[in-house]
């Protein structure tokens, strides 16, 4: 009996522990298991499951394919951590200051000093005194020692357009009218007598040809598609600011091609001096007042530079009566005594000085050197010469005109720009050239004045990002 037991038993037990590790294995071969009852804990689409599952674990699963688990539950999840280690192998804070392609910054110890009242990161208002005189062979007849040795000369732009310039000797004269003179305004007297310095000028009103080569960037864009050598004085001219472009067609259908520039304020005025003495070598400015009207009398004590007839007008100036309502291309009509056309008529021209109609009265009855009354303020500032626009007593030598807020009355901009007077096709600017190069001082007087560089800033700051 003992050994039949023993057989019988033996196989029994033999099937009991072939089922226990068959239970076993099976156990083994499914760890996947608890982790797929965990997941909904990581998912952003569990509800409430969600708060449960550590912050890291999305993440760091991420890093291991085929772990759908919690890390914490990998005794080997270690390897998680190397993503970390990337940013610190190549670190972007390193990167920045060995890169010399920054924008268009130098290094601080490279960068020209400011002026006065302009931030040192605003090089494109730097005094027109700084600039890089060309050398006298260039154009000769640019040149002269004395008033007696100027001649008529033509400033090359480019290979295709010229600014022609005559001389102006120097003197004294009377400024303002006598109190006999027919349409006389009051705040053209008491006149004074003034000494004014010799000086070139432009023979003409600066035309949009001239004007756009600066105020719409032309001059940069006709080298760049022509490939042309950039010079030093290129790229100070480059360097300066230039307009924002405006919102409509500032010829109002007019014309363009040979017509003079319109609409500018100014200080657009200037600082299209400031761009001309950069690219040419050659100091520009605007005249101021007094030496306008001396240039537009020529010598003579009339009315207009042509007598005191209104009658003749037509044969020198652009007005009311013949304008058939537009302003004509420049240097149509008869010049003055001093070679200057347009002098009357056309388009009136800015001078430097700010409008005041008691400035003679404050000038006295002694004789005044070159006076000028600096631009503190927005308005009024000084238009000469009458335009297309005005009837023949506007047009003496003599009359003033003031720059009023209503010239930007059609502005939609806000705020209104310092480039444009948009109610303005009536007001463009001629250029003048002094004999005598003036000093850093005395040029400051005919500069961007501190309240124009604070304007421009303020105009610049607003417009950030609108264009």
């Amino acid at each position: 009996m003992s050994s039949v037991v023993h057989t019988v038993c033996f196989p029994q037990r033999l099937a009991s522990l072939l089922m226990v590790l068959s239970v076993l294995a099976l156990l083994g071969c499914q760890p996947s298991a608890p982790a797929k009852k965990d997941a909904p804990k990581s998912s952003p689409a569990t509800g409430s499951n969600q708060e449960k599952a550590p912050a890291a674990e999305p993440s760091a699963a991420k890093d291991m394919p085929g772990v759908e688990g919690p890390v914490k539950a990998m005794p080997d999840a270690a390897p998680a951590k190397e993503p970390a280690k990337e940013p610190a192998a190549v670190p972007p804070a390193k990167e920045a200051p060995a890169s010399p392609k920054v924008g268009n910054e130098a290094p601080a110890g490279d960068k020209p000093a400011a002026p006065a009242g302009v931030n040192a990161d605003t090089p494109d208002l730097l005094p027109a005194v700084k600039w890089m005189p060309k050398p006298a062979g260039d154009n000769p007849n640019a040149e002269a020692a004395d008033a007696k040795a100027m001649k008529p000369y033509s400033e090359k732009l480019t290979a295709e357009l010229n600014l022609d310039l005559v001389p102006i000797p120097g003197g004294t004269f009377k400024m303002g009218s006598p109190a006999s003179e027919k349409e006389r305004k009051a705040d053209e007297g008491p006149q004074v007598e003034v000494k004014i310095e010799p000086f070139w000028m432009g023979k003409c009103e600066i035309s949009w040809n001239q004007y756009e080569l600066w105020g719409m960037g032309l001059d940069k864009e006709r080298r760049a598609a022509k490939k042309q050598e950039v010079t030093q004085w290129d790229k100070s001219a480059d360097a300066l600011a230039i307009p924002t472009k405006p919102y409509s067609d500032m010829t109002f259908g007019m014309g363009k091609e040979g017509y003079p520039a319109i609409c500018m304020t100014q200080f657009a005025a200037k600082m299209y001096c400031k761009w001309l003495t950069a690219k040419t070598g050659h100091y520009y400015r605007l005249p101021t007042e007094a030496e306008w009207e001396y240039a537009c009398r020529a010598g003579t004590t009339t009315a207009y530079s042509f007598g005191d007839n209104p009658e003749k007008l037509d044969d020198f100036a652009w007005n009311t009566d013949n304008c058939e309502e537009k302003y004509h291309k420049v240097g149509q009509k008869k010049p003055n005594p001093w070679g200057l056309h347009d002098m009357h008529g056309n388009v009136a021209e800015w001078c430097l000085d700010q409008y005041s109609a008691d400035r003679y009265k404050k000038l006295g009855d002694k004789l005044v050197e070159n006076p000028l009354d600096i631009v503190t303020k927005a308005y009024p500032q000084v238009a000469r010469g009458g335009a297309w626009t005005d009837e023949a007593p506007l047009l003496r030598s003599a009359a003033r005109r003031a720059s009023s807020k209503d010239w930007k009355m059609q502005d939609p901009q806000i705020p209104q720009s310092i480039w444009y007077f948009t109610d303005a096709p009536f007001v463009g600017f001629r250029v003048i050239r002094p004999l005598r190069t003036p000093t850093a001082e005395e040029a400051s007087r005919y500069e961007i004045t501190d309240f124009e560089k604070q304007e421009f800033l303020d105009y610049r700051k607003a417009q950030a990002g609108k264009q």
